[in-house]
């Protein structure tokens, strides 16, 4: 329960291991993901998370919806939530 990062794509990345952490104790991958919804502070950091989101998906698409709140947990500057289809 510990903030990490102080970027957003050191945010993003750390968001994407937990993602992949939860996702391999199910015996699934990011290629499992079908929808996300990223959830950020503001968005003029759209770019930096894109950047990350885009390498870490090599290549998949999910379905994406993104939007600025006024404030995620902890004051993270993103957050990710996935809907996943098992095979």
């Amino acid at each position: 329960m510990k903030l990490v990062g102080e970027s957003i794509a050191e945010q993003t990345e750390k968001v994407f291991d937990n993602i992949s952490t939860v996702l391999e104790g199910l015996g699934l991958s990011l290629s499992n993901v079908v929808k996300t919804t990223v959830y950020l502070r503001s968005m003029r950091d759209f770019a930096g998370m894109n950047a990350v989101y885009e390498a870490r998906f090599e290549g998949h698409k999910p379905a994406r919806t993104t939007i600025a709140v006024q404030e995620n947990p902890m004051d993270a500057m993103v957050e990710i939530e996935c809907v996943v289809e098992a095979e």
